[in-house]
């Protein structure tokens, strides 16, 4: 049997650091995916305010099997 993945985009905040924003990312994933394989951090963000680390960002690729 051949099992199909699917990858979508998305993007996860924290005021903590890209730690915590990738696991953030990771635990809504999972709340609104099932069978989530892999996550692939593509590019990090960090929004400033008044010269200091306000948001760290993180852009992420999901991956998971289709059903």
């Amino acid at each position: 049997m051949t099992s199909i993945a699917k990858v979508i985009e998305l993007s996860a905040d924290s005021e903590k650091g890209f730690e915590d924003a990738l696991q953030q990312g990771i635990i809504r994933a999972n709340e609104t995916l099932r069978n989530v394989r892999s996550v692939w951090i593509k590019d990090h963000e960090v929004l400033v305010e008044q010269g200091r680390p306000k948001l760290y960002r993180l852009h992420l690729k999901v991956t998971f099997q289709v059903e």
